[in-house]
């Protein structure tokens, strides 16, 4: 990937360009000390995939330059600032960031927020190819003379989407959950017998998702060991993700996502409880959450059927 750095903190740039060509995240292509250096056609032919960009700065502020980038910029933006006006920070969520970074840096945190961004481009990168490929299709079929083609479906990638959405795709759950998709999926066109609403129970997803991964071969006690290792990677990345969209509403509860997602996969007790433990700073607890994961594998699973059609 390549990055563009602009912040007035000569330090502050040089710790993100450290960051970024230690881990091996990409390369940083240029930086700016200022929001008024910065526009879409600088961005453009420097072939900028992520803007890392502060928000107070003296002459033209982070906010001020993201709206000026408006959908100019199609790459993706993640915003830095020593304030926690929640307002502000709502207000450059508005306007289309991926992530709000609080300073003082921390180096995990940003290391993990980078890998996010970097899935979510490569997510978008392959729905665009499914799409490219479909309309390639599409066309083919319209001038062949009996052509009777259909799109392969493909419910992990409506799946990948999603949990994209919800910045959970970095999570290592994420992946059991993709796996719960395709056995769901497969069992529906074998069956022809499950609904939406009326899923297998949740300790049969779980044993056939560990079986198909482990082997035939896999003894009782791997596959048992799979399943709670599997049980407790979905809970923790459900958690995570009931975190990450309430901290959303708590800045603005307008938000598209936490409006979206937060009442259709979570319960609302839940979110009430965990905007009380934000709001006070009470260290968060995932052996006293409630965490619903039936309910959370039958909506993913539904939404994703839905992006199908």
């Amino acid at each position: 990937m390549r990055f563009y750095i602009v912040d007035d903190d000569q330090g502050i740039r040089s710790m993100l360009a450290d960051i970024i060509e230690d881990e091996g995240l990409g390369e940083v292509v240029g930086e700016a000390e200022d929001g008024s250096y910065v526009n879409s056609g600088l961005l453009e032919l420097n072939r900028i995939d992520v803007l890392l960009i502060d928000l107070l700065m003296p002459l033209r502020d982070g906010i001020q330059t993201v709206r000026a980038l408006g959908d100019q910029f199609s790459g993706k933006i993640i915003m830095i600032s020593r304030i926690e006006s929640k307002n502000m920070i709502g207000e450059a969520y508005s306007l289309g960031i991926e992530y709000y970074v609080a300073k003082p840096l921390n180096r995990l945190e940003i290391i993990a927020v980078i890998h996010k961004v970097a899935e979510r481009l490569r997510m978008q990168q392959s729905i665009t190819d499914i799409q490219r490929t479909l309309q390639g299709l599409s066309m083919f079929t319209s001038n062949g003379p009996s052509a009777t083609l259909e799109p392969t479906r493909n419910i992990v990638t409506s799946g990948q989407f999603l949990l994209s959405e919800m910045g959970m795709i970095g999570e290592a759950g994420s992946m059991d959950l993709l796996d719960m998709l395709e056995y769901l999926d497969q069992y529906e066109e074998e069956t022809g017998n499950l609904s939406p609403h009326l899923l297998p129970p949740l300790k049969d997803i779980f044993a056939n998702v560990a079986l198909k991964r482990l082997g035939a071969s896999a003894s009782a006690a791997e596959l048992s060991k799979e399943i709670k290792a599997s049980e407790q990677r979905v809970r923790r990345a459900i958690f995570q993700t009931l975190s990450h969209i309430v901290s959303l509403g708590l800045t603005d509860y307008t938000h598209p996502k936490f409006e979206n997602y937060a009442s259709k996969f979570f319960d609302f007790t839940e979110i009430r409880k965990k905007m009380l433990e934000l709001q006070n700073n009470v260290e968060p607890s995932l052996s006293q959450a409630r965490i619903n994961t039936k309910k959370f594998v039958q909506v993913l699973y539904t939404e994703a059927k839905r992006l199908l059609h």
